[in-house]
């Protein structure tokens, strides 16, 4: 096992995805950050830590609850209303892209209803697709092998990010 982002190197990541969203953003009154559940709900509110300290935007923290290995045997589900995200900023979150699977039937569940943008962001960005998505904003682009695992854990007080 080895390490590929100790603590800090985790935090200045998602100091620097919450910019870039900010930059993307800068002419949002509202940006919704949509945590795929798991570590990519963490992420997302790391992510919403950063922006409420650093901008005026009004973060809206969501929950998207998918079956990983099986997204179509169950319907996607999100913690509020899918109303009240109707035509805002919204940025879909994952810690660690692999073939996009996820990522793409939960990006399917939120093009259910309007929408102003949606932009994608990950961690750790494994390139290793088999459906069409696109991380828009990416932490660490690493090139692994299929039998590779990446696993981050994101503790409060030692996040780090593994490679097996």
């Amino acid at each position: 096992m080895q390490v590929i982002l100790n603590h800090q190197q985790i935090q200045q990541k998602i100091t620097r995805l919450a910019f870039q969203i900010l930059e993307n953003a800068f002419q949002e009154s509202k940006i919704v950050l949509a945590g795929i559940q798991g570590n990519g709900y963490v992420l997302a509110g790391k992510l919403a830590n950063v922006l409420r300290k650093h901008s005026n935007v009004k973060v809206e923290l969501v929950q998207v609850f998918v079956n990983k290995e099986e997204p179509w045997s169950e319907p996607i589900q999100l913690d509020v209303d899918e109303a009240t995200i109707k035509k805002d900023f919204i940025v879909l979150v994952d810690d660690v892209i692999n073939s996009g699977k996820t990522m793409q039937y939960s990006l399917v569940k939120l093009l259910q209803q309007p929408t102003k943008a949606i932009k994608t962001v990950t961690l750790v960005d494994r390139q290793h697709r088999r459906y069409p998505i696109k991380a828009d904003f990416v932490g660490l682009g690493l090139t692994t092998t299929l039998k590779n695992r990446v696993e981050i854990d994101l503790n409060e007080q030692n996040a780090q990010a593994f490679l097996r």
